[in-house]
This record gives C-alpha cells, sequence and structure tokens, in this order.
C-alpha cells in the first residue's frame, strides 16, 4: 500500500468522475520545453547540443497499471478503454489496477479508491477522467513514472484551452512524471502482430487516425514496432519519440504524422540524434499552405511554422518529408528493411520498350541515375535478350523468359554490374504465366543478392497470386503500387545512404563560448530599435564582413572631402537609425564624380529626409562597387527554430523571384555550399554571358560569419538584411554593400 502521505482520490475524484460521465475526451488544458540538464553540453546562447533521450522503456513495456475512471458499465466509454487496456495490459506482462472511488471491483479485477490506495508504485497511470490536472497533481506526488491523459478541450481550442494546457505542464514539469497528451487515444495500446520478423516502424502520429495506413502494413508482412499518438503534447513530444526510437534495436526507421512541432530545437536535436545513429525519419508534415496550417492549429493548437524554414530544416538533419499517407507508408517500408546500397546507380527493367522509357524519364526527372550500361554488360545482355531490343538501360527484355533458365540469368547479369544499387521493374499489369515467372525470378535473386529490388505491381485489383503471394511473401522485394512512390522511395533511400555515410553532427562544431567579435557586436546593440545603415555594417565590420570604404558626415564640405579621401565615384546615401527602402524615397544618390555634384546630392538628401520626417544621422559618402554578383543573406527569428539564414539572389530580384535558401544554425560549409546550389539562379555565381566567376569561397564565408553573429547574439538581433552583398569576381572577396538591423 502507499502510504496515506501521498493523499487521496475521495470527494473531488468522485465528483470528476461522475459529472464527466466516465468520458475522458470532454474536457480542457501550452506547451513548454522541460528545463535542460545541467549535464549536457550547451551552445553559446545556452541551448543544449545533444537530445535528452527519455527512458520510455516503462511507458511501452511497463510492469504495473493504473487505470484511473475504470469501469464496467456497458454502454459506458470508459468501458470500451477500460476492456482495451486490460487486453493490452495481458500482452505486455504488467498487472493493472483500476482506480474509481465507487467501485469495489472492474471486470473481476479488485477496485481502489485512489491513487493512495495502489498496493504498489505504478510505471503507468492511464487518466479517463475530464479533468487531468488534480489527478496529475496527486500521481506527482506518488512518484508515477508516466501517465495518458485522453481529454481533449485544450490547447487546440483556444486561449482558454492554451492556459489549462499551459497548467497542466507546469504540474509535470520537474515532477518526475511523463505526460501524454493530452487530446491523446489508444493507439499506444494497440494489438501489434508479433509473428512478423526483420527491422520494425516506429510510428508517431498527432492525428491517430493518419496512423492507420501505417499500422496496416503490418497486414502485407510490414511489422511494427511502437505507436506513439502524442496530441497535444503537453509534456512528452514527437521529438522525446523520435530520440528514443532511434535507440531501439528493432526500428529501421520512423514514421511520423506531424501536424505542429512543439519545439523546433528539440526536433533538430532528436533528427540530429536519429541521424547519428543511422535511422531514417520520414514524415508528413502538414501546414504546407495556409488553409493547411490553419486547420492544424485548431486541431492540435500548434505553431505550424514558416513552411520554407520547416521543409530546409528538415531536409538539413536528415528528415525525409513525403506529402502523402501513401508515400509515407511505401518510403518508410522500403528505408526500414532495405541494406546499404552498394551503388547509387539504377536499372530499370521491364518486359515493355514504352514502359521503361516511361519510367526512366520519370526517375531521371526526379533526379536518380540512370548509368548507361557498358558495352561489355550490353554484350552479355544480348546472349539472351534479341539484339534489336535495347539494354543500354533501361532494358527492354520484349517479354521475360518463361520456359527456361534466360529470366533469371538477366536479372543476376543486371545485378552483377557494379554500377547498379538498385533494379527496378515495373510490371504495368498481370499477363500469366510471363508476370508470374517474372516475379518468382525477381524475388529468387533478391534472396541471393544485396542489392535492392523494386517491383511495381500495376494491377487495380491486387489479388493476383503473382501478387499476393510472390512478391509481398518476400521480406527483400519491395513492393509498390504506383511509379510516383517507388521513385519517391528509390529518391529517399539513396539520399539516407549518403547523407548518414558522410554525416557530422553540426552541433558538434557550434560556438560553445562567445567570440571577441560578439563583445564588440553587443556594443553596437540598441535594443527594440533598427540600426542606421551606419551601424549596421559596423557590426558586420565587428564579424569580420567586408563593407565599402566610407565616412559618415554631417555637412556637404565634409562630404566632398570625404569623397576625396574614399575616392571617386562614390554614392551617397541617408543613414538613420528609422530608414528602411532609402532608394523608394531618393535618398540613394549613384556615380557621382565631382565636388559640385557632391554638394548638390548632399543638399537633395537632407532637404528629401526633412521632408518625409526622417531623422538622420549622417549622410554616407561610399566607395562605388560595380562589378559583381548581387545577392542577399540575412537572418530572421523563426517562432519554431530562432535564428535561421537566408542566402538568395540580391537587388530586386529577391522581391521578384523569391530566389532563396534557408537554414537553421549551426550548419557548416558543406550545408553553406549546398544553400548556393539549390538556388535557381546559381548560374550567375558560375559566370554566364562572358561575366567571370564571381568569388564563392567568399561568399560562403560571408554566410558563416552571419551564422556565427546569429547563434551568439540570439533573440537580441530580431532581423539582419543584407542587400546587396556585393560577390566580386573568383578572388576578389565579397562587399556589403547595404545593411538593415533590427535589435529584440
Amino acid at each position: 500500500m502507499l502510504g496515506s502521505t501521498h493523499g487521496t482520490l475521495t470527494t473531488d475524484f468522485r465528483a470528476r468522475v461522475e459529472a464527466c460521465g466516465e468520458s475522458p475526451r470532454t474536457a480542457v488544458h501550452s506547451s513548454a520545453a522541460p528545463s535542460a540538464d545541467d549535464a549536457v553540453p550547451l551552445d553559446v546562447s545556452g541551448r543544449p547540443l545533444h537530445a535528452d533521450v527519455p527512458d520510455l522503456d516503462r511507458f511501452f513495456r511497463p510492469e504495473s497499471v493504473a487505470v484511473i475512471g475504470a469501469s464496467d458499465t456497458e454502454g459506458r466509454p470508459n468501458t470500451g478503454i477500460t476492456r482495451q487496456l486490460i487486453a493490452w495490459a495481458e500482452r505486455v506482462g504488467a498487472r493493472i489496477h483500476p482506480v474509481h472511488p465507487t467501485r469495489p471491483t472492474v471486470f473481476g479485477l479488485t477496485c481502489h479508491a485512489s491513487v493512495a490506495d495502489l498496493p504498489e508504485q505504478v510505471d503507468l497511470a492511464v487518466l479517463l477522467v475530464a479533468d487531468p490536472l488534480p489527478v496529475i497533481e496527486e500521481l506527482a506526488e506518488t512518484k508515477v513514472k508516466f501517465a495518458v491523459a485522453f481529454a481533449s478541450g485544450f490547447a487546440e481550442t483556444g486561449d482558454a484551452g492554451a492556459a489549462a494546457q499551459e497548467r497542466l505542464g507546469a504540474a509535470v514539469r520537474g515532477s518526475g512524471l511523463r505526460l501524454l497528451g493530452p487530446n491523446t487515444n489508444l493507439n499506444a495500446f494497440e494489438k501489434f502482430r508479433e509473428d512478423l520478423d526483420g527491422p520494425a516502424i516506429a510510428l508517431i502520429t498527432q492525428s491517430g487516425h493518419q496512423g492507420r495506413p501505417v499500422y496496416t502494413l503490418q497486414e502485407l508482412g510490414i511489422r511494427l514496432s511502437h505507436w506513439a499518438p502524442t496530441g497535444n503534447e503537453a509534456d512528452l513530444e514527437t521529438s522525446d519519440f523520435i530520440s528514443y526510437f532511434a535507440e531501439q534495436p528493432e526500428v529501421g526507421a520512423i514514421a511520423c504524422y506531424v501536424e505542429g512541432l512543439k519545439d523546433g530545437r528539440s526536433f533538430l536535436l532528436a533528427a540530429d540524434h536519429a541521424a547519428r545513429n543511422g535511422v531514417p525519419v520520414v514524415a508528413v508534415k502538414v501546414g504546407r499552405t495556409e488553409t493547411g496550417a490553419r486547420m492544424a492549429a485548431s486541431h492540435t493548437g500548434k505553431l505550424t511554422g514558416a513552411d520554407t524554414v520547416v521543409d530546409a530544416a528538415m531536409r538539413q538533419f536528415g528528415v525525409i518529408r513525403v506529402d502523402g499517407l501513401d508515400e509515407l507508408q511505401d518510403t518508410a517500408a522500403l528505408l526500414a528493411r532495405a541494406r546499404r546500397p552498394t551503388a547509387d546507380g539504377v536499372v530499370v527493367y521491364s518486359i515493355s520498350g514504352g514502359t521503361g522509357a516511361h519510367f526512366s524519364d520519370l526517375a531521371t526527372e526526379a533526379g536518380l541515375t540512370l548509368p548507361t550500361l557498358s558495352q561489355a554488360k550490353q554484350d552479355e545482355l544480348h546472349q539472351w535478350i534479341p539484339d534489336y531490343l535495347n539494354v543500354a538501360n533501361p532494358v527492354d527484355n520484349g517479354g521475360h523468359p518463361v520456359g527456361d533458365w534466360r529470366g533469371r540469368k538477366i536479372i543476376d547479369a543486371i545485378l552483377a554490374d557494379p554500377e547498379v544499387g538498385v533494379l527496378i521493374c515495373p510490371i504495368t499489369g498481370p499477363f500469366p504465366p510471363m508476370s508470374d515467372k517474372l516475379a518468382q525470378d525477381l524475388v529468387d535473386a533478391a534472396e541471393q543478392s544485396d542489392k535492392l529490388i523494386c517491383v511495381i505491381w500495376g494491377s487495380p485489383v491486387g489479388t493476383e497470386d503473382a501478387y499476393r503471394t510472390t512478391l509481398l511473401g518476400s521480406s527483400r522485394v519491395a513492393t509498390f503500387r504506383t511509379f510516383g512512390n517507388c521513385i519517391t522511395a528509390v529518391r529517399a533511400y539513396l539520399g539516407h545512404h549518403r547523407f548518414t555515410a558522410g554525416y557530422r553532427s553540426p552541433f558538434e562544431d557550434a560556438p560553445r563560448t562567445p567570440s571577441p567579435s560578439y563583445r564588440k557586436a553587443q556594443a553596437l546593440m540598441r535594443p527594440s530599435q533598427q540600426l542606421s545603415e551606419h551601424a549596421a555594417k559596423q557590426l558586420l565590420r565587428a564579424y569580420g564582413i567586408r563593407v565599402p570604404r566610407e565616412q559618415l558626415v554631417t555637412s556637404a564640405a565634409a562630404a566632398v572631402r570625404a569623397a576625396g579621401l574614399v575616392g571617386y565615384p562614390v554614392v551617397m546615401k541617408a543613414s538613420g537609425p528609422q530608414l528602411g527602402h532609402k532608394t523608394e524615397l531618393g535618398l540613394v544618390k549613384i556615380g557621382l564624380t565631382s565636388a559640385s555634384q557632391i554638394r548638390d546630392a548632399y543638399r537633395e538628401l537632407t532637404d528629401i529626409a526633412r521632408y518625409e520626417n526622417v531623422p538622420l544621422d549622417g549622410i554616407l559618402v561610399c566607395q562605388m562597387v560595380e562589378r559583381g554578383v548581387e545577392m542577399v543573406v540575412g537572418v530572421t527569428q523563426d517562432d519554431l527554430f530562432g535564428p535561421t539564414v537566408t542566402v538568395g539572389l540580391g537587388g530586386v530580384l529577391v522581391e521578384v523571384l523569391h530566389d532563396a535558401a534557408v537554414r537553421v544554425p549551426p550548419f557548416g560549409e558543406d550545408q553553406a555550399r549546398a544553400m548556393l546550389r539549390e538556388l535557381r539562379g546559381h548560374a550567375l555565381l558560375e559566370g554566364v554571358r562572358g561575366a567571370p566567376p564571381a568569388d564563392v569561397d567568399a561568399l560562403v564565408e560571408v554566410v558563416l560569419r552571419i551564422q556565427r553573429m546569429a547563434l551568439e547574439l540570439g533573440d537580441e538581433l530580431s532581423e539582419l538584411d543584407i542587400n546587396p552583398l556585393m560577390v566580386l569576381p573568383r578572388g576578389q572577396g565579397a562587399v556589403a554593400l547595404d545593411a538593415l538591423a533590427i535589435c529584440r
């Protein structure tokens, strides 16, 4: 018996249970990240550098379970849930203890009036009550390890619900209790098939129904090991389960349906942890559109984040983002079960030239590599395939041999090519006995090969024996129903293994102590103010970023002297803390070549500023830099991920084309260069129409220095915009011609 010092669930508990009609989904309750462990290494801004991996063994395999609000009265919602929990506890070998203030027994089991009356310490408490907060407080006192709250009516309902959820999270934090929910369901307690072997998929969903397609993969012979329905994530979140699943030896891939991320940093640390362990994470993340984001918020009450940032962050840390649940199924299944590729080359093998050409076009457009087979390999294949058929890749067999051994010889010869890592065979429709023999030969070859064989079974019926028995009965052949899903999965498979083969966590190189640049920059910051261009450029100088020769002046005579020192021709610009787009106000004059032009420009700029009532700290007289590629590099604060770094085409092009790439610090040189390759206008940096190649190395250095600034200043820097950054010809560097900085 637990001692009475833990309190009792008496009158108040009885009122809560009876008032809600024993329904677990009728109440109210934002998330807050758990405090970082002091032992975890921290970056320069005090954020952890490693994922906090919770020990969830006793959640998924508890020794004892309490069901708070248990019932055996038919017709009550809690009765069905109690019945399912009893069956689940029996399957996992847990002792179950019903708790209800007025029932002596539930389904023949002794029922306890309160948590304090339980005969032993319990690992998991399942709360079938409308308001879980008072119960959570008592569970924390009794040192229960885990709790699940089904009740709805929290952050998904608006501000009042979010406040209630924050109270729930606050009750959990620091107590030692970990909470799943609220607004979750019974998916964690599903019955998983135990007759399947091989690597498994671990499933995480914020909407239980969206996980059903992955769960039903078991009926196709694909193993599922865990299901975490995270709900509103007042405490335990998607990131916790990714980190935990990445350490489970039976898990071959993690499949996620994500409506909103509770904390961007935690998600990236979890993705990093999975990448370090080589475990693929495949995710559907809703919120690509305004409508999708709005619906997600109404369902789980989470920030969806700017989707471009979410997308970039996922790619940066190796999370494979897919669009549909069908893609989630197929991609996760392939990644869980397929061995590491021996090569990136893909060969398409078909019984129809048209099918092979069609699939090859789609695969090549998607970025898969279809190498031309060597002449020696083509000659070998022509031993069994007529000479008039093309076998360069795609390989057209004209009709897979049925009556002898030649079909298997063809497949084995293709797989023996060292450039081939994947063989894909589209079977667009059943054509017995040819399709039956082809399927069997592919399955037999897969058993003898370390290379991946994929089949697309195009029949809409799906009852054919070649499909149901031969192909689905093989644990080595990956079978798909559509061209698109096959291409998506194979691209993810090859990409994942390329990514993890050379993976080095960017958190390893994150700065842990402030640089001398940071101390200089801090002196320039002005809380809640926009810096003038002159002050913003001083900020850049503090981090070693080159700016033009320039002087800030406050008289026409000083402007003339400054022009002589800077060197003609010059640019003159108004500089003030409230100036953003100066060109639109006529506050920029370029190509000035004489003292008289300087004096006229000074008077005109100051007159415009007075007319527009814009305060100035002076007029900048700047070196004129003309020859180069205009780029933009900037920092913004994302609601989920904090500071983010953007690079794109500069000048007016950034507003017209929106050609930009985003990364979340920390990242290294490889990611900085990858950002540039993502730009549609990347060719401009390589030199077009006779222009010399730009100094890409200098541009990369600027991006990395800006990243350092973003990391060190953290949320002190609300926004930074260098536009344009003039990237000069190769070997000549890059110069920040204009800058805008806003302090928080």
